[in-house]
């Protein structure tokens, strides 16, 4: 059985699942790989335009898996880095990925799997979802997730996540921000937020992604102000940008707009 099942539908959504639930979706170095080549190759096809990620069973992802950890514990140092590594790569993966990202939590989302919450472009979460940056119970620090969580919920809040190790629910989360949206209804609430995102041009949401991954929180420099204004006269000369100008003039869809179903 394979740690990570993946679908794509006509409109171009890619499903991830992850498939551990016996171990309520926990990491190891399979589904770290899999993961890591499942977010580099949708991010590469031009036929997909977003990426959701869930979990099978009763949880979203309990971060680590015991086993794994057992094996970091009793492995040298080089063995650690390298596996650590592979970790790291596998959140670049998710958090650079061109294509707009999803995080659907039911459940737990503990430790990394808080961390891929705080990686992906949007979360939605049921409300009985609970999140936790758990590692410090274990003599543990959220290394490789702390810059996505920091990044999601602000230095304090990651902190006070991180030193108490304490679970929040679904609607702290939302109040902090390491979510978006508390739904009843999960699934409706992704549907409506995948027709925002296929609205829109996919370029466009590329560039936007690759712009924001180099602006940082502060003063507005001189060098920040040529980036943005080099990067918006190389958009406006693209077909995407005609295409979307010439569709809003003949008040028509644009030609990344999925089709309506006929029937």
């Amino acid at each position: 059985m394979s740690s990570l099942t993946q679908s794509l539908d006509a409109r171009g959504v890619a499903r991830l699942t992850l498939n551990r639930p016996e171990v309520f979706n926990a990491f190891d170095e399979g589904l770290i790989a899999a993961l890591t080549q499942a977010y580099v190759n949708l991010g590469a096809d031009p036929a997909v335009r977003a990426i959701v990620l869930t979990g099978a069973g009763k949880a979203f992802c309990a971060g680590a898996d015991v086993q794994w950890m057992r094996r970091a514990s009793e492995s040298p140092l080089s063995w650690n880095e390298e596996d650590a590594g592979r970790f790291a790569a596998m959140m670049a993966a998710l958090h650079d990925c061109p294509k707009p990202t999803l995080a659907v939590v039911h459940g737990v989302a503990l430790g990394g799997g808080a961390g891929l919450v705080a990686a992906s472009d949007i979360a939605l979460a049921t409300p009985a979802a609970q999140f936790a940056v758990s590692e410090a119970r274990l003599g543990l620090i959220p290394s490789v997730i702390a810059p996505y969580l920091v990044n999601a919920v602000g230095l304090r809040q990651a902190r006070r996540l991180g030193l108490t190790a304490s679970r929040i629910g679904a609607e702290e989360a939302l109040r902090i921000g390491l979510v978006h949206e508390v739904a009843d209804d999960a699934q409706s609430a992704l549907t409506r937020w995948l027709d925002e995102l296929l609205a829109c041009g996919p370029q466009a949401q590329g560039d936007l992604k690759r712009l924001f991954s180099r602006l940082e929180v502060g003063p507005i420099t001189p060098e920040t102000r040529e980036l943005t204004a080099r990067t918006i006269a190389r958009v406006r000369l693209g077909d995407e940008a005609r295409e979307g100008f010439s569709a809003f003039l003949e008040k028509r869809p644009a030609s990344w707009m999925p089709k309506k179903d006929p029937t």
